[in-house]
């Protein structure tokens, strides 16, 4: 049975790969909270907001966002993503809002 499951979840594939509306929702979203130091250390210098407040954005996206919102996106961070990204899951209130304000489809919540 382990190997089904595992077979299972390694075939599960995030909606958000297929999303990326919250990464793409408001330029003061992505914005650092509870991060210590060395956690902001971690995102390269060039993803960073001039005030150290939080993600660059080019508009309303991130600029670790890759790809087309609503198809195929990846996040060039993702590894070390602040807490505000890491927080955010499929289905709850502000990815429906991200989505929403996209024009895609509000997705069931996930459970954990």
């Amino acid at each position: 049975m382990q190997g089904i499951a595992a077979e299972n979840q390694s075939a599960y594939q995030s909606p958000c790969q297929a999303c990326g509306a919250c990464c793409s929702y408001s330029q003061n979203w992505p914005r650092f909270t509870i991060e210590d130091d060395a956690a902001l250390d971690l995102i390269p210098e060039r993803f960073v907001n001039e005030r150290l407040s939080g993600m660059r954005c080019d508009g309303d996206r991130c600029s670790a966002l890759s790809g087309k919102v609503g198809e195929a996106t990846s996040c060039l961070v993702y590894a070390v993503r602040p807490e505000v990204c890491r927080t955010c899951m499929p289905g709850d209130v502000e990815c429906a809002m991200a989505r929403k304000r996209h024009g895609l489809p509000i997705l069931p919540v996930v459970p954990a």
